[in-house]
């Protein structure tokens, strides 16, 4: 068998790479401008290496019973990680994943090609002008995973934004949201405030060294109508190899302390990472 060779192309927001794992026979790491983006393993698309999207995967997990399907939106594409793993232990879930890179799309696709019969729609688009046309009440779960380079684009953080998130989830639906910060939290705090604005329910996931303050890192923001599973969320990210803290609450509200909903024209992308801060977890 021939081995796997790493692929490496221009798209539309940079160079992409495709890595293989000398690990794991058909699994492959997704980079652009040398950040990690996804990690896809097609043996086992149930196997999610990166941290912050294990916890994803725990809020997927959490939001009904076993193996219910689900109408899921992802907004921001990469390897397709979320999709596939939805799509594997959630049997007849409808997808739809909104990428703004065409030609990231079509290298994904070309090299990493989807099961048959996944019912994962793929859509190469700007993810709030597509979100604008998408139909009210029509998903499930909203899957925010949206990076230009390794910032939030400032026009997915807005309230005006968050708004057009809650018309189109279901009443019980749930919103996730990968972000991205450090300390003094000046971003992260705006869009916990920009959703609280909006969603009745909140919960941040992170580890706890991030959430003192001593480290860049992900986020996970959890917005809701309903009650969102924080007992079972809690045991599963403490069981993780990193385990993460989730916040909520009281608790959640003083650490948003003081800060306001974004308008559309006071929106800034989330900060850029330092030199090393993303890799896999």
């Amino acid at each position: 068998m021939n081995e796997p060779i790493p692929v490496s192309r221009s798209v539309d927001q940079g160079t992409a790479k495709l890595m293989p794992d000398v690990d794991r026979e058909r699994a492959w790491l997704l980079t652009v401008d040398g950040a990690p983006q996804s990690y896809v393993d097609l043996d086992e698309p149930a196997h999610l290496e990166f941290e912050y999207a294990r916890r994803l995967g725990h809020v997927l997990d959490t939001l009904a019973e076993p193996e219910r399907a689900l109408d899921v939106l992802h907004l921001g594409g990469g390897a397709l990680t979320l999709p596939r793993y939805v799509a594997a232990t959630r049997p007849g879930s409808r997808q739809d994943v909104v990428e703004a890179d065409r030609a990231l799309l079509d290298l994904v696709v070309e090299h990493l090609p989807l099961p048959a019969g996944a019912g994962i729609a793929l859509h190469a688009a700007d993810a709030r002008d597509w979100l604008a046309g998408a139909p009210d009440d029509s998903a499930d779960v909203l899957v925010a995973d949206v990076f230009g380079g390794s910032r939030v684009p400032a026009h997915l953080t807005s309230l005006a934004y968050a708004r057009e998130a809650e018309r189109v989830l279901r009443a019980d639906g749930v919103y996730l949201a990968n972000l991205a910060d450090a300390a003094p939290f000046a971003f992260l705090r705006s869009q916990l405030a920009t959703f609280a604005a909006v969603f009745a329910e909140l919960a941040l996931i992170a580890e706890p060294a991030v959430l003192r303050g001593r480290r860049f890192g992900n986020a996970v923001l959890v917005a809701a109508h309903r009650p969102v599973g924080i007992a079972a969320l809690t045991r599963l990210t403490a069981a993780d190899a990193f385990p993460a803290r989730v916040e909520h609450g009281s608790a959640l509200r003083a650490f948003t302390g003081d800060a306001r909903p974004v308008r559309d024209e006071d929106a800034v992308p989330s900060p850029e990472p330092p030199d090393g801060a993303f890799g896999i977890g």
